[in-house]
């Protein structure tokens, strides 16, 4: 477990801002797949304290937006909308509000990994992994 937790810290001091906003979006991921089943299976403690990270996450996000742009500026309302979701989500252990916000990260973390993937292939001219 040592191994798991030495290898996760180092993957997090050398990922690049890209490679660290993936990871964000991955994390909240498996995090409202934490809250989905545990409200499914009435486990509400478990439910709070995974919606209560995948909130954490998303306001990480919104700090490290820029918004001096149009795109920013939406992102920002897309983020606050699915912070909204889920504080619903948790409140009232509101299954469509979690899947609705699910599928928003599930978006944004798809088309980050494509950006990161255009973004290689521009700086090693043409290879992507």
């Amino acid at each position: 477990m040592l191994k798991q937790a030495a290898y996760k810290q180092q993957s997090v001091q050398t990922a690049s801002p890209g490679e660290l906003t993936l990871m964000l979006y991955n994390g909240c991921l498996k995090q409202l797949r934490v809250a989905e089943n545990a409200i499914k299976e009435s486990h509400f403690q478990q439910k709070n304290e995974a919606l209560t990270k995948a909130e954490a996450i998303i306001k990480e996000l919104m700090i490290t937006l820029k918004t001096d742009t149009e795109v920013g500026e939406n992102m920002m309302r897309m983020y606050e909308y699915i912070h909204y979701q889920l504080i619903e989500a948790n409140i009232k252990s509101d299954l469509t509000a979690l899947q609705e916000a699910q599928g928003y990260v599930v978006e944004f973390r798809d088309t980050w990994k494509e950006v990161i993937k255009l973004d290689r292939q521009n700086r090693f001219g043409g290879v992507a992994t």
